[in-house]
């Protein structure tokens, strides 16, 4: 590739910046991002949530002229190579990659919109974006009555920074355990006493049917002198589970998981499962468009998280700048911190296979007193996934195991507090 090779990033998050750095020296660069934000960490929400960051600690490396901020790909022009854009503008390319990444889950609750609407009712949020965090945030004070549907990875960060703030939380959770795809029953059992302890009210196997509102037959009249019907806005005032059992809420966060942004890459014609389908060298099915990060599918997964989308850029920039080196998928670690001092802060660290198979082997190293729990999954002499919570000190050194595919040499060493020296 040379400096006259026009190459354009739809998508002004962690991936695409990261490409962009990469091929600077190498390729002419333009990247088209959504957001008139400066670019962020979304990984730091849950902190700036809970206040301990400001938002503009979460702000990445500048990118310099080659973001176009504000700026959204509305279609794609395969055959001319351009990419079209909402202000009118058109930026041809020789490669595209798609950097789109994902979009929240909004739940199909009745009363959520109005038949033929898209806006929330007011107290109600997605957890997403820096403006999601922002009019989160505004609406966060000591006492409000705070309802967290979804209990993964982001619907637990949400609760803990909400409790930071002095929110009361309820945290509901449609499986069986908190955290599911990434922790075993120990864990999350163990995560669930950690939340409890910080005053989140936790309700697992508990279905959401829909949302109560101001101005529907459901909700109460409103007070004398103030505003109902058409006139006023929609309000959130309860969470209504499928029992009939309702939540009091002058807050809502929708944190039921993300979707692969992939309108653009379908309405032109790209191959689409759950997210963008790339070879091993990032590659759609047209030789000319890539696409990395959330947006994604790789041999059949997306993986959602930071480190992958790093990779992937990584690699791809690679490829791009001619030292070809296939990509063969990411072992990826989530890692969690669930900040505060003291009894306040716990972490959580997950990779691999934390499920055994059949004759697997599996040791676990457990201290009630001080809330650790480790457990790691042995298939033969290989290390294939583990859990941490609470004590991270190892985790370094098992992750180096489990990513090299070695055979662990003293497994009780790693698994101790002086593993990772």
């Amino acid at each position: 590739m040379t400096s006259e090779q026009r190459v354009v990033v739809i998508g002004g998050g962690l991936a695409g910046l990261r490409l962009a750095q990469r091929l600077g020296p190498v390729a002419a660069v333009t990247v088209l991002g959504e957001e008139s934000r400066v670019p962020y960490n979304r990984v730091l929400l849950a902190e700036v949530l809970a206040g301990r960051y400001a938002p503009e600690v979460t702000a990445l490396p500048a990118p310099g002229p080659v973001l176009r901020r504000g700026v959204r790909a509305v279609r794609i022009d395969r055959a001319e190579r351009a990419v079209h854009c909402d202000d009118g503008t058109v930026a041809p390319y020789d490669t595209l990659v798609l950097a789109t990444g994902s979009n929240a889950v909004l739940p199909p609750l009745r009363g959520l919109f109005e038949p033929g609407g898209r806006e929330l009712p007011d107290g109600v949020h997605a957890f997403r974006t820096m403006d999601d965090c922002l009019a989160l945030s505004a609406t966060v004070r000591p006492g409000v009555r705070a309802v967290v549907i979804g209990g993964g990875l982001l619907g637990v960060s949400a609760a803990r920074a909400l409790a930071a703030r002095g929110a009361a939380v309820v945290l509901a959770q449609q499986g069986e355990r908190l955290m599911e795809r990434h922790l075993d029953a120990d864990a999350s059992a163990l995560l669930a006493m950690h939340l409890t302890g910080l005053g989140v009210e936790i309700h697992t196997e508990c279905r959401v049917r829909g949302l109560v509102t101001t101005g529907t037959p459901a909700a109460a009249p409103a007070a004398p002198g103030t505003r109902q019907g058409a006139d006023a806005p929609r309000r959130v005032t309860h969470v209504e589970l499928a029992d009939g059992y309702r939540l009091e809420a002058d807050v809502v966060v929708l944190a039921c998981g993300v979707r692969p942004r992939t309108g653009l890459a379908e309405a032109a014609g790209l191959e689409v499962r759950t997210g963008i389908v790339v070879d091993d060298h990032l590659r759609t099915g047209d030789p000319h468009v890539h696409a990395v990060g959330d947006c994604a599918e790789h041999a059949g997964r997306v993986y959602g998280l930071a480190g992958a989308a790093l990779e992937q850029a990584d690699a791809l920039a690679a490829m791009l700048a001619g030292t070809p080196s296939p990509y063969t998928g990411t072992r990826a670690l989530t890692r969690l911190t669930l900040g505060g001092a003291g009894s306040g802060h716990l972490d959580l660290a997950a990779f691999g296979e934390t499920t055994p198979r059949p004759g697997d082997d599996v040791v676990r190293l457990a201290d009630a007193t001080r809330r650790t729990y480790r457990k790691v999954v042995l298939r033969g002499d290989r290390l294939v996934g583990g859990v941490l919570l609470g004590e991270l000190s190892t985790v370094g050194a098992l992750a180096r195991t489990w990513e090299g595919g070695e055979a662990p040499h003293d497994l009780f060493h790693l698994l101790t507090d002086d593993g990772g020296h």
